[in-house]
């Protein structure tokens, strides 16, 4: 190989090569849930990892961890981003619990009734309305 291009090998190979400021190598996986709401809420305050980290009192690579590969974050870890990025817990976490499924079988009666005052005239929701409000209030006065 001649040393012309040897040069312009190692130019080529310099210009390719990682640098401090890159963030890492792109990943060949999809982010775990909690690490793209992680990242998400960073980049909507508009913090570099960098930043979050220094905001964190940790480093760099523990917030590229926890957005990239963590399954099971800790829970102190949730708070204490959460509380930083000023979400709640619960959107960083994610609300993975199971809702019931309604069973088969008939409406419940006040769902039917709500369901019939629909298609009354307004004026007679009107009154349907302001009668319920008079018994919620004198229950809640007990």
């Amino acid at each position: 190989m001649n040393a012309s291009i040897k040069t312009q090998c190692a130019l080529v190979f310099r210009s390719l090569a990682y640098d401090a400021g890159m963030a890492g190598r792109p990943t060949t996986r999809e982010a775990p849930l909690f690490g793209q709401r992680l990242a998400g809420a960073r980049k909507k305050k508009g913090w570099s990892q960098a930043e979050f980290a220094k905001r964190l009192n940790v480093t760099r690579n523990l917030i590229d961890y926890y957005e990239r590969r963590a399954v099971n974050p800790t829970l102190e870890f949730i708070q204490q981003a959460a509380g930083t990025l000023e979400v709640s817990v619960a959107e960083l976490a994610g609300d993975e619990i199971k809702t019931a499924t309604p069973r088969p079988g008939p409406a419940p009666k006040l769902i039917r009734q709500i369901e019939e005052l629909r298609r009354l005239p307004r004026a007679k929701q009107r009154f349907v309305s302001e009668l319920l409000d008079t018994v919620l209030q004198q229950a809640a006065a007990r």
